[in-house]
């Protein structure tokens, strides 16, 4: 079981949100802890969860999405959605991205492929000597404003920068916006502090579930839901620290999305 920071990490998902598909009935806890009252989910909960994200994109309702979760047929669901595609068609010039993902919803949901599927494995990450950068920035698709930034940096103070960049997520939990932010790059020797740019150790971590995921950055969810399913399977191993993310592959060495390689980074602690 998870708790809700936990939960939250595990499916980029606000404690907010998840607050409000309590509340409003879409998605209760699996069990209330009777001596903390802390609200703990199951990994199988995630199933449910993409269900009601998938629905909620394509400007479903909360009464649409309780009607369709509790009549999840393919044909039934097909039926919804080309109602409510046509709803968006009929809308202002502003809806026709929905109109576009309903049209992808439908061929997905005759398809099957919704869930994705990831290996997790365990390995240990030493400390590195790295130049980086730490900012609060307005959402997750800023961070590649922070390498843009960092780049130039580089560039006009002669910083050698490595391949070898990873990204360290400082919030417990996944958050909407004002997202704590650390781009990282070794570097062979440490240098002065400027212009928020900083030269630190990062700390090792001992064990690290690692997960590889393989075309566009939308298919990273799929590699949360495969580390959850992982740790409640093992769970000898409960979630500690910070998440980190390394692109392998991206948009500025490779041209074709499919080919994207990112790496998930979970840490982890033995339990008792």
């Amino acid at each position: 079981m998870f708790k809700i920071g936990e939960f939250s990490k595990l499916t980029q998902v606000s404690i907010r949100m998840l607050r409000y598909y309590d509340e409003t009935g879409l998605l209760i806890p699996a069990e209330i802890d009777k001596f903390t009252n802390y609200r703990l989910y199951s990994a199988e909960q995630i199933l449910t969860l993409n269900k009601i994200l998938f629905l909620r994109d394509l400007g479903f309702h909360v009464p649409e999405i309780v009607i369709a979760l509790n009549h999840w047929e393919d044909e039934f669901i097909t039926a919804q959605l080309e109602n409510k595609r046509l709803e968006i068609q009929n809308a202002i010039q502003a809806e026709q991205e929905k109109l576009s993902k309903i049209e992808l919803a439908k061929r997905d949901v005759r398809q099957r492929k919704i869930a994705i599927h990831c290996n997790v494995s365990i390995k240990s990450i030493p400390g590195y000597q790295v130049f980086s950068l730490r900012r609060i920035v307005p959402d997750y698709y800023a961070e590649g404003q922070l390498w843009e930034e960092m780049s130039a940096f580089a560039v006009e103070a002669g910083v050698p920068i490595s391949g070898n960049t990873f990204t360290i997520y400082h919030d417990p939990d996944y958050r909407e916006k004002d997202v704590d932010i650390e781009i990282c790059a070794p570097v062979a020797r440490m240098g002065e502090d400027r212009n928020g740019f900083t030269y630190r150790n990062t700390e090792p971590v001992l064990l690290m579930a690692c997960s590889m995921v393989y075309g566009p950055f939308e298919n990273i969810a799929g590699a949360y839901l495969a580390v959850a399913n992982w740790l409640q399977e093992h769970n000898q191993y409960g979630m500690a620290g910070k998440n980190r993310q390394i692109v392998h592959r991206g948009p500025w060495n490779e041209e074709i999305p499919d080919k994207y390689l990112t790496e998930i980074q979970i840490p982890l602690r033995k339990n008792r």
